[in-house]
This record gives structure tokens, C-alpha cells and sequence, in this order.
């Protein structure tokens, strides 16, 4: 995938929609990893010990393939845009169908944070993270989405966590801290030396992130 130049992603595009099965597998392969990183990001807290992102990746691609013939762009930014669509509905689905049925833990699911929303997450953090970008738009306002989430692939586990967690979730400090089960300037520490790693991965300079 590192070698994968958005011209040969639109290339893919314009060839499976002329029927070529094997470009179109080749297209929803390229995205898998992808759309993995984006559903972790709006899988949180509570969701995660009834739902695996893996799990709503997998319903996004097959509806993704279901309904390919009524994606009508051409562009890698607009097919990114359209399977992000696709898998903030599934999250939004999963949430209601699990928040109807388990009414009795509402309790533990108040860090939840719609994917539909931008505000800033609740649970009584001392340092609440600031109104942003929700976890789609975050990734999809980066340069290169493909090639980010390609290099996040190359981290370790902590390192993706911590930038998920982070930078896609918009966590604070605190509650990234008690997600991971670490103090705060350990976690402060693991962001910055993972946000390096990312940049070293992606062929950037050894400056200390965003």
C-alpha cells in the first residue's frame, strides 16, 4: 500500500465501475485497514464489550459491495468519504440497537459520544478535549488518508491506541490516562513518542507532533 498513488486508487475506481471484479476487489482490499482505524475511533468505552470494530468494518464492506453500483464519484477522496458514510450509519445503528436493549447500563455508556456530534466528551474529565472534528472528519482532513492509516499499521499497539484515543476520539490527557490504565504524563509521553514513530513512518521529519 505504500506504493499506492492516489492515481492508481482512481484507476482502481474507474475500473470497477466498469465491471473489472478483480480491480473492485483490489479497491475494498486497500480500504480494509482504513476503515479499521475509523471504526475504532467511534467504537468507545462502553460499546466495546459488545461491539468489535472489526465487526463493523466487515458490515460496512459488505454493504459497501451490496451497493457499489450507486456510488457514482470518481475521486479518492469522495470514495473514503462514501465508506465513511457508510460506517458512521453502522456505528449509529449499533448504538441504538444496543441503548433500546440494555436501558438498565445506561450508566455505563455516558462517555459515549454520537459520531453525528463535534461537542466535547462528558464523564466529569477535568480537562475536557476541545469541540473538533469528529473521529471521520479527523482522519479524512489529513493530506492522505490511505497513507496514514497505512503507517498507523506500522506502529505498535500502544502507539495506535494512544493516537486513536487521542487524536481521533479527541480524549484528554486524563481520560486517554484511565483508558490505558497509565498516568497521565506516562500517556503524555507515549502520544508524543508515538506521534514521532508516525511521522518517521509517513517519511517526515523528528519533530515532537502536533
Amino acid at each position: 500500500m505504500n506504493e499506492m498513488d492516489e492515481s492508481k486508487v482512481v484507476d482502481l475506481i474507474r475500473r470497477a465501475q466498469q465491471g473489472d471484479g478483480e480491480c473492485r476487489d483490489q479497491l475494498f482490499g486497500l480500504c480494509r485497514g482504513y476503515l479499521g482505524f475509523v471504526a475504532r475511533a467511534h467504537v468507545e468505552s462502553w460499546l466495546k464489550a459488545k461491539v468489535d470494530a472489526s465487526d463493523v468494518v466487515q458490515q460496512t464492506m459488505l454493504e459497501a459491495h451490496r451497493d457499489f453500483d450507486r456510488f457514482q464519484g470518481r475521486s479518492e477522496k469522495e470514495w473514503l468519504g462514501w465508506l465513511r458514510k457508510i460506517l458512521t450509519h453502522n456505528v449509529a445503528d449499533f448504538v441504538r440497537h444496543y441503548r433500546g436493549t440494555a436501558k438498565r447500563q445506561a450508566r455505563l455508556e455516558v462517555r459515549f459520544r454520537d459520531p453525528a456530534e463535534t461537542g466535547a466528551g462528558g464523564g466529569g474529565a477535568a480537562e475536557p478535549a476541545a469541540p473538533g472534528p469528529t473521529p471521520s472528519q479527523e482522519l479524512a482532513r489529513m493530506d492522505d488518508e490511505l497513507r496514514v492509516s497505512d503507517a498507523l499499521a506500522t506502529l505498535t499497539p500502544d502507539y495506535q491506541e494512544v493516537i486513536v484515543l487521542r487524536n481521533l476520539q479527541r480524549l484528554s490527557f486524563n481520560e486517554v490516562a484511565e483508558q490505558m490504565g497509565r498516568s497521565r504524563p506516562a500517556v503524555q509521553m507515549l502520544w508524543m513518542r508515538a506521534i514521532n514513530k508516525l511521522q518517521q513512518s509517513m517519511g517526515g521529519s523528528d519533530g515532537t507532533g502536533p
